[in-house]
């Protein structure tokens, strides 16, 4: 079983215990609140009743996330979890708004408060009782399976036991003869759900419109980067958020002589660090630069290998060596091409003979204004490392 299925399970069968907890609570909540006459229980109940529209959100979203990317969704279906989050908390703003106007008003209008029986208390401990329970145990999944969804849902259920012992409180008072108690209670209730709703909805779309990562965390990464031998530096360090998982994007500067190979080996070497030192980060995007940017920019007006090739062909017709040419390497730095051309070393005497034939080709290019150098360098087959003798 693949991790994103273990995952999606794991994320269901909490939530599905929840959604059982919070039907009965709902239920429970509502009916006693009405017979025992607690205004501030009913609140709760409609909390409840929030806590279990969230869960059916969360279940739906899960199932979705989990999903492999497609042709449509080429990186994933994170975002659904994000959704779901934003979901979740602007529920929890709503109902929160609508219980805090509800509840001022019967405030300022002693004669439709009520007189809360001792029920309602018996009631208010159970629900303290079962939504800490739910709490603990889906913050517990949440934090195992790095679900930023599944732990707004279980601070649904903290907060649902937090208003619990303030409707516990308001019942207790209202009994002992305070009755505004059970409706300060339930504005109380009222400012956490509203605090919640807040901080969950505002934190999704922070990552929706593609809010980075911590900045401690981008300085943990930038000191992973450099500590890779081969990165000179690096630059355009960018990062989001998807669902549960971040991507991070960088350029690093490598020297610009090595080979393509080597170059693609230092970037691997920078991706697998990052995400093995990250379990949040699922995937990194590494450009490999051979110069800064600034230089960079100036190469684009400059032409690629066939046009350098016919070039060169023409220029190097009169050498009776260009038919030995084995390999050319071009290297684009600073605005101007400079050129590796690779020799087999039978075609040369002695090295003097080496050196004389490096400065007929430097020549070619003189006066040339896009190719800055020709080099030469020889091996003893096409196999065989060599050593350069170049001319500069």
């Amino acid at each position: 079983m693949d991790s994103k299925k273990e995952r999606y399970l794991a994320i269901r069968n909490i939530t599905l215990i929840g959604v059982i907890g919070n039907i009965l609570l709902t239920i429970i909540k509502l009916l006693f609140g009405f017979y025992g006459k607690s205004q501030a229980l009913i609140a709760d109940g409609l909390h409840s009743l929030s806590d279990l529209i969230s869960d059916s959100v969360v279940l739906i979203a899960a199932k979705f996330s989990s999903q492999d990317a497609d042709a449509d969704h080429p990186y994933g279906h994170a975002r659904f979890e994000t959704l779901a989050t934003v979901i979740i908390g602007s529920l929890l703003l709503i109902v929160g708004l609508g219980m805090l106007f509800d509840t001022v008003h019967r405030l300022f209008e002693p004669a439709l408060l009520w007189h809360p029986t001792a029920v309602s208390l018996i009631i208010a401990i159970l629900s303290i009782v079962i939504k800490e329970a739910l709490y603990q145990y889906t913050n517990a999944v949440a934090k195992r399976v790095h679900s930023q969804m599944l732990e707004a849902n279980a601070w649904h259920h903290r907060s649902d036991a937090i208003s619990s012992v303030f409707v516990l409180f308001g019942i207790a008072g209202s009994l002992a003869g305070f009755y505004w108690l059970d409706a300060v209670a339930a504005i109380v209730v009222s400012f956490m759900i509203i605090h919640i709703g807040w901080s969950l909805g505002w934190g999704g779309i922070m990552d929706l419109v593609d809010t980075g990562l911590a900045p401690n965390q981008i300085i943990k990464i930038k000191e992973l980067i450099q500590s890779v031998d081969g990165v000179r530096t690096l630059h355009d360090l960018r990062s989001r958020k998807m669902g549960a998982d971040a991507l991070v994007d960088v350029h690093i500067l490598v020297d610009p002589r090595i080979s393509v190979s080597e170059g693609h080996q230092i970037g691997e070497m920078v991706r697998a660090r990052i995400i093995k030192e990250n379990n949040e980060i699922a995937d990194v995007l590494v450009h490999i630069d051979p110069e800064n940017d600034l230089d960079a920019k100036y190469n684009l007006n400059l032409p690629l290998r066939h046009e350098i090739i016919a070039r060169l062909q023409q220029s190097c017709q009169s050498l009776e060596a260009h038919h030995a040419i084995e390999q050319m390497t071009l290297h684009y730095l600073s605005g101007k091409i400079t050129v590796d051309i690779y020799l087999p070393l039978s075609i040369v005497q002695n090295i003097k003979e080496a050196k004389t034939l490096s400065q007929h080709f430097s020549a070619l290019v003189e006066d040339d204004q896009i190719i800055h150098d020709i080099r030469l360098y020889y091996s003893t087959s096409p196999n065989t490392s060599s050593l350069p003798l170049q001319h500069s």
